[in-house]
């Protein structure tokens, strides 16, 4: 296990784990690794950290993790192991309590690949992208799989795969491109069938790039889910995932699907697909005589439009294909031919434009492209649906990626979606969705770009709208002005107080300090993770401290610890960026749940004032000198801040001083708001002939 492995174990940060290596000559010698980044030994450590109190007992799932991070085949072997364990607890619970329940480890991992096969082939059909381990293989990993079903005790066997999971996907980042929850859900509900041709026998759906399975799992009912994925070790990864988490038949194959499609003779009647964007070597010129190229030959820098042509031959006649593609795909000059082929034979049905940040890359706003096979002999629909969502960006960076209201951006592409799909037509809404006649759009670009052919909304809402927001600004400026503080009054000499710091009030039990860590933009969410359950939290996240909004995270499926939760008079203080930030939380922040790079300091009312605490944490001095600088980033340090030692009484008498401070700043945020609306509203009414000059 790593540094940050023991840090996660006893609850603290690495800072502490390096101390303690530092500090105590029989901390447990790194046994792996490198110089930079040492392993060490999970019993040694284990057995360390109970002797110095810093461990009572480790949790179940953090153990098995961590024998699935040192796994002597890698961990991506550890998960193959642990699936097909899983679905055999699962599925023929007695046969592995026969299996695992000698005391003799080489007999059980003898019996554990005959149990395996017939369960796997049961589960995944006799041609499957998991290969069933054998006895070498499982032998030394007994102990680990035994932990595993374990695991599937206390979480159910899915969450324990979920879990594990969602760990290995979060420890690597860069090596697999997600389908966040909220697009993969958007995705499944536009392709599902109309109730009016749905007969009521589930349907069979492709996933022709399946990544780690995050589209396929967001499809409700199917008869059949389909997978295809080109990196071995995640197809055989998505396989067991799908096979644990539905009850629908799962296929998997591994291999590059444009060159070696593994479901050819499939007939679908869906297909999802976040294909690889802008990828060169997709096979152009190997490919260049396909028969799925019916709607034009995609050239070398389309490869994008080579999957769209992919799907529908694969799909039935009236079935549905939805792929999130770049935005160039709807305007780049070289897939002008393609796209006016799709329009003329009516399979493009509709160009969706997400919110930027909806799904990686997260800097550009994707789009969501939604196609129909043909039917036989039936006219090609008239009009093509644009529908635009980028009115609910989420407001500022960092939140970006997990801040988008998805249950409004769904509501507003389904409603648009369904009308248009019975009727062929469907009511304008500006800038939010328009209906376009084909014949309109076979110009020599074909510019299929969502905003070139939505009329846009009314200017800040309309005149009548705009005038709200100056009246509300004429009133917030006057709250402002009756706000401000009065002519500040010199000391008459700099005050000399004894001085304590938050780490020794923590220490001493006057306050209380916590840090966050919870949050959607885990892997876990990342992964396809289902969305929390209705009433779970809300997250405070680091931009509604900076902006004092409203919190706006959303908690995973399966934090990966428990989240600490807001009271009132709580003060929270974002550790990144070395600005002098402090929010005390009133009755609307609590319940919410402490985001990441947050820290939280709950004072003793008997011994603390918060907003003394929080006004004299606003100290440009203090703040610096309880800095860390790293090659991109500050860190504050939240244990080094200072503030004077004070009556109770006194300290009051600051923190009213601070309250009206900060009730000030509040008023200047909400001018500022409502003054940069009126200004871009007034702009844009002026620009499109709504407001007269």
């Amino acid at each position: 296990m790593t540094a940050a492995g023991i840090a996660r174990l006893a609850g603290v940060g690495r800072a502490a784990v390096s101390n303690w290596r530092r500090r105590h000559a029989d901390f447990p010698k790194p046994v792996g690794g490198t110089e930079t980044s040492p392993s060490f030994a999970l019993a040694e450590v284990e057995r360390w950290l109970r002797n110095q109190g810093k461990l009572a007992e480790v949790p179940l799932r953090e153990r098995i993790w961590q024998q699935l991070a040192g796994h002597p085949a890698g961990p991506l072997a550890a998960l193959v192991q642990a699936g097909c364990v899983l679905l055999v607890v699962r599925d023929r619970p007695a046969q592995w309590l026969d299996a695992a329940g000698g005391a003799d480890d080489r007999q059980a991992a003898d019996a554990l690949p005959a149990l395996f096969a017939p369960t796997l082939a049961a589960r995944l059909g006799e041609t499957s992208a998991v290969a069933v381990p054998d006895s070498a293989a499982l032998r030394p990993a007994v102990p680990f799989l035994r932990g595993v079903a374990d695991l599937a005790a206390e979480l159910g066997a899915s969450q324990a795969y979920e879990f594990l999971l969602g760990r290995y996907l979060e420890a690597n980042p860069r090596q697999y491109t997600l389908t966040p929850p909220g697009p993969a859900a958007l995705m499944a509900a536009l392709a599902a069938p109309r109730a009016d041709d749905d007969a009521g026998a589930a349907p069979v759906v492709l996933d022709p790039a399946a990544g780690a399975g995050g589209l396929l799992c967001a499809v409700g009912r199917a008869a059949r889910l389909c997978a295809q994925e080109a990196d071995p070790g995640l197809a055989a990864l998505t396989a067991l995932r799908l096979a644990l988490r539905t009850d629908a038949d799962v296929r998997a194959g591994a291999g590059d699907t444009l060159r070696a499609d593994a479901f050819a003779q499939l007939t679908a009647d869906a297909v999802l697909c976040h294909p690889p964007f802008n990828e060169r070597n997709w096979g152009h010129d190997e490919l260049a005589y396909d028969p799925r190229w019916e709607y034009g030959f995609p050239a070398r820098t389309e490869s994008e439009l080579a999957w769209v042509q992919h799907a529908l031959a694969r799909l039935r006649p009236g079935g549905a294909a939805v792929l999130l593609m770049p935005p160039a795909v709807a305007s780049r000059r070289s897939g002008r031919r393609v796209r006016a082929g799709l329009l003329r034979r009516g399979a493009l049905r509709a160009v969706v434009a997400l919110p930027a940040g909806a799904a990686p890359p997260y800097g550009i706003p994707l789009h969501l492209w939604v196609l129909r096979k043909p039917l036989p002999g039936a006219a090609a629909p008239a009009e093509l649906l644009f529908v635009d969502t980028a009115q609910h960006t989420a407001g500022g960076a960092g939140s970006v990626r997990d801040g988008h209201d998805w249950q409004a951006v769904q509501t507003a592409v389904l409603d648009a979606w369904q009308g248009f799909d019975r009727h062929g037509a469907t009511e304008e809404r500006p800038g939010v969705s328009r209906s376009v006649p084909v014949v309109e759009l076979l110009d020599d670009d074909v510019d299929l770009a969502p905003a070139r052919h939505l009329p846009p909304p009314p200017a800040g809402g309309g005149a009548r709208e705009l005038q709200g927001v100056r009246e509300r600004l004429a009133d917030t400026l006057r709250l402002t002005a009756d706000l401000a503080p009065g002519a500040p009054s010199p000391a008459a000499e700099p005050a000399s107080w004894p001085l304590t710091t938050v780490g020794e009030l923590a220490r001493a039990g006057a306050l209380l300090l916590r840090a966050g860590g919870v949050g959607a933009a885990g892997a876990m969410a990342s992964a396809g993770a289902m969305p929390p359950a209705a009433g779970a939290p809300a997250v405070l996240t680091e931009h509604d401290v900076l902006a004092g909004a409203a919190p706006s995270g959303t908690l995973p499926e399966e934090p990966r610890e428990e989240p600490v939760l807001l009271q009132a008079g709580d003060v929270v203080v974002p550790v990144l960026g070395g600005g002098a930030v402090v929010r005390v939380a009133d009755e609307t922040l609590a319940g919410a749940a402490l985001g990441r790079n947050l820290h939280l300091l709950r004072p003793d009312p008997d011994t603390l004032d918060a907003w003394f605490l929080a006004g004299f944490l606003r100290g440009t001095a203090g703040t610096r000198r309880a800095s860390s600088y790293a090659s991109t980033a500050t860190r504050l340090d939240v244990r080094k801040l200072q503030l004077p030692r004070l009556p109770l009484d006194d300290q009051r008498r600051y923190g009213e001083r601070f309250r009206a401070l900060a009730a000030f700043e509040d008023a200047l945020r909400e001018a500022g708001r409502l003054g940069e609306r009126l200004v871009q509203g007034l702009y844009d009414g002026l620009t499109d002939g709504s407001v007269s000059a």
